[in-house]
């Protein structure tokens, strides 16, 4: 690898760019996962930085994460015959079951994908 340098009055400085960051939202797993690094592996949140793979990793775990939650409480609400019968029937009922799927679908997911 060849640097290069600019002259500016007296002083040479060297032409360094860094290298293009991926784009994608890193969502809210994200910043847990980011948060869990930070605080509990410094060692490897110091290295995927200075490697520029954070900010990837960071959208593959949102990524990861929303798709397992959404199959998670779909099997969840099958399992427990949460259906469009009980949500035309009972809306309300249905609600409340959907969301208690999804919690604990949302708590399996940040054990296994965002605190490993």
């Amino acid at each position: 690898m060849e640097i290069t340098y600019t002259k500016h009055g007296d002083y040479y400085y060297p032409d360094l760019t860094l290298p293009p960051q991926p784009t994608g939202d890193i969502g809210r797993f994200g910043r847990m996962r980011k948060k869990f690094l930070r605080e509990h592996q410094p060692d490897t949140f110091a290295l995927m930085l200075m490697e520029n793979t954070l900010t990837q990793h960071l959208i593959d775990i949102n990524q990861q994460a929303m798709e397992q939650i959404d199959l998670i409480t779909s099997q969840l609400a099958k399992a427990e015959g949460v259906t469009e019968d009980l949500k035309a029937w009972n809306q309300l009922g249905w609600i409340h079951a959907m969301n208690s799927c999804r919690v604990r679908a949302e708590g399996q997911v940040i054990r296994e994908i965002v605190l490993k």
